[in-house]
């Protein structure tokens, strides 16, 4: 169905999305201004109370949006309270149309971002209508009794009813122009009413009683920041009152977090020192130097205010930078040293991290940590070249940046130290976290505990998010734990895969908790609230609890202990120690699996990252933790192929570059079998197992398991087709579900001979029934394999055959016979059997056999795998048929049985005749000739 446009003008009036009663108004001055215009709405701001008079003025004043309208003809570009291209995304098409001309009405200061206009009036004036009023007192232009109220709306608003420091007098003279054309000063006192809902009054307690003052050389900053489950009207009014209340305060920025975005109203009294227009932009706001507001999306309410101080401490100090605090000269390392020299090269200079240049050079190629350097000695590797397990993607600075951008790469970020560079990338000096924590300890600086400045941990509270996405029966469920976790005194998360996924909009009801605390005794008691029963594994601290949920299905929960480990040597277990939820995460595989969220009532929701993975999972990143992480545990390379392959992330490039240093230090060798052949079984679970398996091809992982399991063209090919081959089984929603596995490696292995088989299996480590089955099922699938072929090329295609020859093969068996290209003439057979045949049951027993008259003995079990076959033929498909064929079938038995009876009496008799014969033969002679007769 196409849309249908209005006719398509020449001219159109807009302005910024979020629009305020200035912006609203200054779109009806402009069209006065522009005769024959269009105005196309942006979003604008809902107010409490006022919403029927937003859709009023909509109707009246002509606002309509940009769908409606044909913008490819649009010569004339009217833009109204902004200037940035940034701000007007619902037009950002006409901005490409040739030959446009721009005419720009604005009271915010220059940026950026702002469109190239042919016109553009600019004045800093309390309002963009003071500006648009003026023009059309001088060009005689007046306007209606509507038109005159709503542009004193905007002139109302903008200036705080001539309160706010920006008012000017022309504020003042377009007001009583207007007031001279009727405008009614009581629709104003109604829309402008400053009365508070109880919402509001709610909302305003909350962010009096998280402001927190900051002194900051003399200057006072006052921030307050809460989290709201959805978008709040009239934020920025709020955030005035504040301002208002603390007359002491100089700057104020209020921070909220609002659904997926963080609202950011700021204000300064002393716009000369503090600009907070500038520092809004560097959110992708703006507004004045004394007033202005910022909309943030895909960051936390702590990412944001950690941003937000680093800007501040930028802009008091700027005659500090990166050059004048870095730490010169730098002790360096180079990239061909090795592990164990680097190590010794930090250890003798007390240094937790070193940049690392070229030989011979000075030229930054990464950074190497202390901690990564000894570990890899730990374990051995201390001959291998630093290069290998560098941070070749090491942020650098140059000595003139300002200390914002450092601030943002070593608390934000997280690297232990920024190489400083010339412009040639010659390493100068090094800035460290030491460096930047002294700056913010200052003296001069008071910092309240738990700023942002002072910590990296990331939280946000995504307790609507959860509300939304969970059913209710979980939620109610993180509640019990959380309230248990309260009376025990000890903290308690959710973590792993299952936060990971609610953050990304993926289904996973799999709860696993961790405890602060003994997480073995925390599972003995929630098991006991849930009246379940658990299990613990002492040796990992942690426990299984096992319950029935309100419908009686059984639920289980994984509860650990918060827990640092470490491995004595590649491929081992890891050792464990007790720690708190921060280093429990750090010792995850990837840091989109390192995050929690806090479960006590007081915290509920509280979303904990340390390690970035909510921008990783913005970029569909890969990233490990250090880089030692696949030395330690080589599995985590399947782990991160399968995690990239389902999610479409991509492993990074520092990641890739380890895994390949990995698999040239052959440390797969090294892994136990049973702990590969469980990361290849979740990778045969995947949706796609090709994927998984074509890119461990690429590093050469299949090989290096087992010189068998490399790819061919054929076996992809096999691969494919089992993936659809499964796909449609799923379809069939029967009770039995296959061991994808035992499918996908007979793909792999499709001509191995016995003992090589054998060898794929033992490398796996197979207990041995599970062994024997494969083997097994592995013959008797070639086995039916070549019947199969036979029964092809008979006349008749007897399904009862075919049910005999199918039968006793393992389902894993029949989905790989379906997959087989020399199959492809009898799929539609093969799938008939599957879904119509494998589990269909006679409608009689042996019970009835015998009532007819059936004898008891064998002759019942072949009597039913008769039936059977004549069933899948559909000779006899109701129970009536097949008691009939039953009967007709003991008619037969019977005959036979009495044939056989006969033929053996006619051959008994022969047999005595035989026996009889000579006797007659020694008789007397008979002299009548009667008996020579007889005898002839």
């Amino acid at each position: 169905m196409t849309t249908e446009h209005l006719p398509a003008p020449e001219t159109i009036i807009t302005a910024h999305v979020n629009a305020d009663f200035d912006a609203l108004s200054a779109m009806v001055a402009a069209k006065l201004l522009y005769p024959g215009a269009e105005i196309v709405a942006p979003s604008y701001r809902e107010k409490t109370g006022v919403n029927y008079f937003l859709d009023s003025i909509a109707y009246i004043f002509g606002f309509r949006q940009a769908k409606d309208y044909d913008l490819s003809k649009v010569k004339t570009l009217v833009v109204v309270d902004t200037r940035q291209r940034g701000r007007v995304p619902q037009i950002a098409e006409v901005l490409d149309n040739p030959g446009l001309v721009i005419h720009c009405y604005d009271h915010h200061p220059d940026s950026d971002d702002d469109l190239p206009a042919e016109l553009s009036v600019v004045k800093e004036w309390g309002s963009t209508t003071t500006i648009l009023t003026h023009l059309l007192m001088e060009r005689g232009i007046n306007p209606t009794m509507d038109e005159a109220t709503m542009l004193g709306l905007g002139i109302y608003e903008d200036t705080g009813a001539f309160v706010y420091d920006s008012t000017t007098v022309h504020d003042f003279t377009a007001a009583a122009w207007l007031r001279e054309h009727l405008m009614d000063l009581s629709i104003i006192k109604d829309v402008m009413s400053t009365t508070l809902t109880s919402e509001q009054v709610q909302l305003l307690n909350r962010m009096i009683e998280s402001a927190v003052t900051h002194e900051v050389h003399g200057i006072s900053i006052v921030t307050t920041s809460v989290v709201l489950d959805e978008y709040v009207d009239d934020f920025a009014v709020l955030t005035h009152q504040i301002f208002d209340m603390e007359k002491e305060s100089k700057v104020i920025f209020a921070l909220a977090q609002m659904g997926d975005r963080v609202q950011v109203v700021a204000r300064s009294r002393i716009p000369e020192k503090i600009n907070v227009s500038i520092i809004c932009a560097s959110f992708g706001g703006g507004g004045h130097s004394y007033a202005a507001a910022a909309s943030i999306k895909d960051k936390t309410l702590e990412e944001v205010k950690a941003q937000l101080f680093a800007i501040l401490f930028s802009t008091i100090h700027k005659e500090i930078n990166v050059g004048t605090k870095m730490t010169a000269p730098a002790k360096l390392v180079e990239d061909t040293d090795t592990l164990a020299q680097a190590e010794s090269i930090m250890l003798r200079y007390g240094l937790k991290a070193a940049p690392v240049v070229a030989k011979g050079t000075r030229q930054s190629v990464g950074l190497i940590e202390y901690q990564i350097a000894a570990r890899a000695v730990g374990h051995k590797l201390g001959d291998q070249p630093v290069s290998d397990f560098m941070n070749s993607r090491a942020s650098t600075l140059l000595p003139s940046s300002s200390l914002y951008p450092a601030m943002e790469i070593i608390l934000g970020q997280r690297q232990r130290l920024v190489p400083v560079v010339d412009k040639s990338n010659n390493v100068l000096g090094v800035l460290t976290r030491t460096d930047i924590m002294r700056l913010l300890l200052d003296d001069s600086i008071r910092i309240p505990e738990g700023d942002p400045l002072v910590t990296t941990q990331k939280e946000r509270n995504i307790a609507g998010v959860m509300k939304e996405k969970l059913p209710q029966a979980h939620i109610n469920l993180l509640r019990i734990v959380g309230d248990l976790a309260d009376r025990l005194q000890v903290s308690v998360y959710a973590v792993g895969g299952f936060v990971r996924d609610l953050l990304m909009d993926r289904v996973n009801l799999d709860i696993d908790i961790t405890v602060e605390g003994d997480g073995i005794a925390f599972a003995r008691s929630l098991a006991e609230e849930l009246q379940g029963r658990f299990r613990a594994h002492p040796m990992f601290q942690t426990a299984l609890v096992i319950f029935n949920d309100a419908d009686g299905k059984e639920q289980r929960i994984d509860v650990a202990t918060a827990r640092l480990e470490y491995y004595e040597y590649p491929g081992a277990l890891p050792t464990v120690e007790l720690s708190s939820i921060k280093m429990d995460l750090s010792r995850r595989d990837f840091s989109i699996n390192a995050l929690a969220i806090r479960l006590n009532r007081n915290y509920f929701g509280d979303l904990v990252d340390p390690f970035s993975a909510m921008n990783d999972i913005r970029e569909k990143n890969i990233r490990v933790l250090h880089s030692l992480s696949f030395v330690e545990d080589a599995t985590r390379i399947l782990r991160a192929i399968r995690f990239e392959k389902r999610f479409n992330f991509k492993i990074g490039p520092q990641a890739e570059k380890l895994i390949k240093n990995c698999v040239q230090l052959g440390l797969f060798e090294k892994l136990s079998g049973s702990r590969i052949f469980n990361e290849m079984r979740h990778i045969f679970d995947e949706k796609s197992p090709l994927l998984c398996l074509q890119r461990m091809d690429s590093f050469g992982l299949l090989r290096q398991i087992h010189p068998l399991l490399g790819l061919t063209a054929t076996k992809e090919s096999a691969i494919a087709e089992v993936e659809d081959v499964l796909s449609w089984y799923k379809l069939l929603f029967l009770k039995q579900q296959p061991a994808n596995w035992v499918v996908y490696l007979l793909c792999l292995c499709p001509n191995a001979k016995y003992n090589e088989m054998a060898q794929v299996l033992d490398r796996f480590t197979l207990p041995n029934r599970q062994r024997n089955d494969f083997m097994q099922l592995r013959e008797a699938t070639r086995n039916a394999s070549k019947k199969l072929l036979q029964w092809t090329k008979s006349e008749e295609r007897s399904m009862g055959e075919l049910y005999r020859i199918l039968i006793k093969i393992p389902l894993e068996g029949i989905l790989y016979l379906m997959s087989q290209n020399n199959m492809r003439g009898i799929k539609k057979e093969l799938s008939n059997f599957l879904s119509r045949l494998w589990n269909m049951k006679l409608d009689i027993t042996g019970d009835d056999l015998l009532s007819i008259g059936a004898p008891q003995g064998p002759e019942i079990g072949h009597l039913l795998s008769a039936l059977l076959g004549a069933k899948a033929d559909g000779i006899a498909s109701t129970r009536e048929e097949q008691l009939a064929l039953a009967r007709q079938m003991l008619d037969e038995m019977e005959n036979f049985h009495k044939q056989e009876l006969e033929r053996k009496a006619l051959e008994e008799a022969a047999s005595k005749a035989v026996q009889d014969e000579p006797a007659k033969l020694e008789e007397p002679a008979d002299t009548t000739g009667n008996g020579r007769e007889l005898t002839r």
